[in-house]
């Protein structure tokens, strides 16, 4: 009893795979094409018995090499290009011609499929560098920012200039007002110092009712002239919440970032000018 199957069953396989099947000959003329093929291609059999390869992969040539994979742009018959990943076959000669096979996939599901994971791990990538409250910039990315200015700090020799924002008396806001008030609040104030911001500047929430600013090849004099127009920006009218207006303003406090200095140690001293307006009456603008 022989094991081998019948060849009807192999001719099945092939004409119901799911992967597009193509021979040709050694003249580069289609001799067989299955049903996922012609459904690729938008052609029926007629239409594509005999034609030469080039019909279908613009430009190519016959696979002479055997056991390989490449990547091919198949022509539609409304003239849309589909991208394709082929693996061609020797299949040797047969009645004097020899031939070649090849497997094709559609390459447009995979291809989705990556760039809907590429957009995914994007909006993850956001949203891992966004306050989720204020919808601005988190403390990771300030600091990546950072990172990213004293780079070029150092190939220009131009200082950047580092803040911290801090909303007056908010612990009284959210004690006397409560957390919703106090979180719109935080919102429009995040709003009103991004506004104030030059374009090149830089605003993050980096942590509780504190924001971080970074104004980049700026000296000392002109940072104080941004923070001025910020710190104006908040208090310039009350905040309206929950039926009334709330009335918030800012201190801020500055240092400079040298080539070479440290982003903590920056940080440090405007949190040192930032205590200074603090205990100079608050709603003031004090550098390091």
């Amino acid at each position: 009893m022989s094991n081998a199957l019948p060849t009807s069953l192999m001719s099945a396989l092939i004409e119901e795979s799911l992967d597009a099947v193509l021979i040709i000959d050694e003249h580069c003329r289609i001799r067989y094409a299955n049903q996922s093929l012609q459904t690729l291609c938008g052609c029926t059999e007629s239409e594509l018995m005999g034609q030469p390869l080039e019909a279908l992969l613009p430009g190519a040539t016959a696979p002479y090499h055997t056991d390989y994979v490449r990547e091919y742009a198949i022509r539609h018959k409304s003239g849309t290009a589909i991208p394709v990943e082929m693996k061609a076959l020797d299949l040797g000669e047969h009645d004097g011609l020899r031939y070649f096979g090849a497997f094709l996939e559609d390459l447009r599901p995979r291809r989705r499929m990556e760039e809907q994971n590429e957009a995914l791990l994007a909006r993850l990538e956001q949203e891992a560098m966004t306050d989720v409250l204020t919808g601005i910039a988190n403390r990771r990315a300030f600091e990546a920012e950072a990172a990213q200015m004293m780079a070029r700090s150092r190939r220009t020799g131009k200082p950047v200039a580092v803040g911290i924002a801090d909303i007056d008396h908010f612990k009284n806001i959210n004690d006397e007002h409560g957390h919703p008030v106090g979180d719109i609040v935080l919102r429009t104030v995040a709003s009103r110092i991004v506004d104030a911001a030059r374009a090149t500047d830089f605003v993050a929430r980096i942590g509780g009712e504190e924001f971080g600013l970074l104004f980049p090849e700026t000296p000392p004099e002109t940072a104080i002239g941004i923070a001025q127009r910020i710190r104006e920006a908040v208090a310039a009218s009350p905040i309206p919440a929950d039926g009334a207006e709330m009335p918030a303003t800012i201190s801020i406090g500055l240092a400079t970032m040298t080539p070479g200095s440290e982003l903590d140690d920056a940080l440090a001293s405007a949190d040192s000018a930032l205590y200074t307006a603090k205990n100079g009456g608050r709603n003031r603008v004090e550098a390091a």
